[in-house]
C-alpha cells in the first residue's frame, strides 16, 4: 500500500484531513497537532512514526494501515459512539478546537486512561479475566481478523501468554499460520520471537517448518530490533541477519585514542551488570534514541511558527508510571548526554550485548538475545487512579509552558534534583547497582517476614493444643493482669515478660511463661507492627533514601524481637 495514497484519511483524534503520523501500537493515523501531544505521552502509551520520513518495516506499516482502514479507532472511542455519551455532551475534539487544553486533554483521556474503550460487564457470570482474554487471543491470531486481536489486547490480553494445554504462545500460532500482520501486531505489544513452546521450539522455527521463510526472516529482525535500532542510529546500517551477521559495532572518530580511567571504570561497571539490569539500561537507551530521532523528524517537518506557538517539545523521556522513581530520573538524565557521550554509551551497550550473546557471560535460554526488543505495555485500566510514589518530575504542562514562553533552555523544565552538570555513564550505572542491591535486601526481608508468619501459625497450633490440655478453674485468673492490658500499658517486650513471670507464682518459677497467656489480639497487633516496619524500609529503598536503611532495619528487628517474647520456649522437664 502506498504511503501517500491517503487522500481520504482523517486524523483519528480530531478528524483533520491528510494525517502524516501514525501511532503504531494504537494503529491510528494522526495529524501534526495531535502528534505533538502523543509524543509527550511516552512510548509506553503511544509509539509515534512519521508515515514518510521514518524508516518503516513494510509489513508493520501494512498492519497499521489495515487496522486503521477497518475501524481500529472505534476501539479507543467505543463509548463516545453510544447514545448516552452523545446525550451527556461528551464528544471527541474537532479540527478547530484548541490544542491546549481541548485536544491535549482528550488525547490523554483516550490513550493514557483508556477512558472510552469498551469495558466488560461487571456481573460475575459475564466477567472475563486476563487469562480468558489471552486464550481468546491465542485462538484468534490464526485468522486474519486483526481488529478482534487489537480489541482483546486493549482489554488486557497478554501477547506472551503461554497456553497451558496447547503449550504455545499466540506468536507460535500466528507464525505457524503465516499471519504476517498478526505477527506484527503481537510483536508491537511485546511478543517474544525467541520464546520456546513446550518442546523448546520458537516462533521462528514454527514459521520455517511451515514454509513461511520471509516471515521467519522478519521474526529474526524483530528479535534483534533493539540492537539493530541502536546501530542504525549511529551508522545508518543494519546487520545482515540472513547471512548470520546479528551485530554491527560502529566506531567513533576518536576510537583510536586510549580510554581514560573513568571510561574504563564505566565499561567495567557495564559489564558487571546482571542481564536484567543490562536489559533495562538498553531499553532505556532505545527509548532515548527513539525520542531523539522523532525530534529530528519533527523539527524538519514543522514550520518555525508552529514550533514556537503550538507544538509540544519533549526535552526528555516522559515518566513511565510502571518504573521506579530512580529509573525514571535516570531515563531523563539520558537527555543530558551530548552526541559523543551518547554515542559512546550506545557502542558500549552494543559491544556488551554481543559479548553476552556469544557466551562470554552466563548464557541465555535457547541462545536468544540477552537484550530483548523494546516492546509496548499498554496502560492498565487502573492507570487513571494510579498514585505516583516517586519524586516529582517535570510534567507535560511544564513543557507546554516552556514552549509558549519561547524558552530555548531545555534543561530548565527538569526537576530541581537533576544536576546541571553532565551525567557520566559511571554515575548512571552506580545508581542502577545501588537500586539492585536495595531491592535484593528488601526481598530478603520479605522472605524473612513470610517465614516468621509461618512459624507463628505453627506456634498458635501448639498453643491451642496446650490450652486444651490445661484444666484451669474460672477463679484462678480473677486478679490477673491480662496481656491485652499490658499492651495498652506501654511496657516494652522485656517488661511485659517480667510481669508475666511475677504473676505465675513460686511454683512455676522454674519454667518460662505459659504461652497460653498471649492473646490472638497481641499476635495480630505485633504482626501488623512488623509488616508496617518492613513497608517503611521498602519505601525508603524505593525512594533511594539510604540514610534511613539502618533505622528502618532496626525497627524491624525490634518488632520481631518483641514478637518472640510473646511465645518463649517452655523448658523441657
Amino acid at each position: 500500500m502506498s504511503k501517500r495514497g491517503r487522500n481520504s484519511e482523517l486524523c483519528a483524534d480530531c478528524a483533520s484531513p491528510d494525517p502524516h503520523w501514525a501511532s503504531v501500537n494504537r494503529a491510528v493515523l494522526i495529524c501534526d497537532q495531535c502528534c505533538s501531544v502523543h509524543r509527550s505521552l511516552g512510548r509506553h502509551s503511544s509509539q509515534i512514526r512519521h508515515l514518510v520520513h521514518t524508516s518503516w518495516p513494510p509489513t508493520q506499516l501494512q498492519m497499521v494501515q489495515t487496522l486503521y482502514n477497518n475501524g481500529s479507532n472505534s476501539i479507543w472511542e467505543h463509548t463516545l459512539q453510544e447514545s448516552a455519551s452523545l446525550a451527556s455532551g461528551r464528544r471527541k475534539t474537532g479540527p478547530q478546537d484548541k490544542l491546549h487544553p481541548n485536544k491535549a486533554e482528550f488525547i490523554r483521556a483516550k490513550y493514557q486512561m483508556l477512558a472510552f474503550i469498551h469495558r466488560m460487564p461487571c456481573r460475575d457470570e459475564d466477567s472475563f479475566t486476563a487469562k480468558d482474554l489471552s486464550k481468546q487471543l491465542h485462538s484468534s491470531v490464526r485468522t486474519g481478523n486483526l481488529e478482534t486481536c487489537l480489541r482483546l489486547l486493549s482489554l488486557g490480553a497478554q501477547a506472551n501468554f503461554f497456553h497451558p494445554e496447547k503449550g504455545t504462545t499466540p506468536l507460535h500460532v500466528a507464525a505457524k499460520s503465516g499471519q504476517v500482520s498478526q505477527v506484527e501486531l503481537l510483536s508491537v505489544y511485546g511478543a517474544d520471537p525467541g520464546a520456546p513452546d513446550a518442546n523448546g521450539n520458537t516462533p521462528i522455527q514454527y514459521a520455517r517448518q511451515a514454509g513461511h521463510m520471509e516471515l521467519a526472516d522478519r521474526l529474526v529482525e524483530i528479535q534483534y530490533e533493539l540492537t539493530d535500532r541502536l546501530a542504525f542510529y549511529l551508522c545508518g546500517r543494519r546487520p545482515d541477519h540472513k547471512n548470520g551477521q546479528h551485530f554491527i559495532i560502529p566506531q567513533l572518530v576518536d576510537s583510536g585514542q586510549e580510554l581514560t580511567e573513568v571510561a574504563k571504570a564505566a565499561k567495567r561497571k557495564l559489564q558487571s551488570l546482571s542481564n536484567h539490569l543490562f536489559e533495562e539500561l538498553a531499553m532505556d537507551v532505545y527509548d532515548e534514541v527513539d525520542r531523539r530521532e522523532t525530534d529530528a523528524v519533527w523539527l524538519t517537518t514543522q514550520s518555525h511558527s508552529t514550533l514556537m506557538n503550538e507544538a509540544v517539545l519533549v526535552p526528555f523521556l516522559p515518566v513511565n508510571p510502571e518504573y521506579s522513581s530512580t529509573r525514571n530520573q535516570g531515563r531523563q538524565k539520558l537527555a543530558r548526554f551530548n552526541a559523543h557521550e551518547f554515542g559512546t554509551l550506545i557502542i558500549d551497550i552494543l559491544s556488551d550485548a554481543m559479548r553476552r550473546q556469544q557466551g562470554n557471560t552466563s548464557p541465555s535460554p535457547k541462545d536468544e538475545p540477552v537484550v530483548k526488543r523494546a516492546s509496548c505495555r499498554h496502560a492498565s485500566d487502573s492507570q487513571d487512579t494510579y498514585q505516583h510514589d516517586y519524586d516529582s518530575v517535570a510534567s507535560d504542562e511544564d513543557t507546554d509552558l516552556e514552549v509558549h514562553s519561547g524558552k530555548k533552555d531545555r534543561t530548565k523544565s527538569l526537576d530541581s534534583d537533576v544536576s546541571d552538570t553532565p551525567v557520566t555513564m559511571q554515575e548512571f550505572l552506580e545508581v542502577k547497582n545501588a537500586l539492585s542491591a536495595s531491592e535484593a535486601k528488601i526481598q530478603e526481608l520479605i522472605k524473612a517476614n513470610v517465614t516468621l508468619n509461618e512459624e507463628l501459625r505453627i506456634m498458635q497450633k501448639k498453643v491451642s493444643k496446650v490450652d486444651k490440655q490445661c484444666n484451669v478453674s474460672d477463679g484462678d485468673y480473677d486478679n490477673t493482669v491480662y496481656d491485652s492490658e499490658l499492651w495498652h500499658s506501654g511496657l516494652d517486650g522485656k517488661s511485659r515478660l517480667q510481669v508475666i513471670r511475677c504473676r505465675e507464682g513460686p511454683e512455676n518459677q522454674e519454667m518460662e511463661p505459659n504461652p497460653t497467656l498471649s492473646t490472638t489480639e497481641d499476635v495480630i497487633r505485633q504482626t501488623e507492627q512488623i509488616t508496617k516496619n518492613i513497608q517503611e524500609l521498602l519505601k525508603a529503598a524505593q525512594d533511594h533514601q539510604q540514610d534511613s536503611f539502618v533505622s528502618c532495619a532496626e525497627r524491624v528487628h525490634m518488632a520481631v524481637r518483641d514478637m518472640v517474647t510473646l511465645y518463649p520456649k517452655v523448658r523441657e522437664a
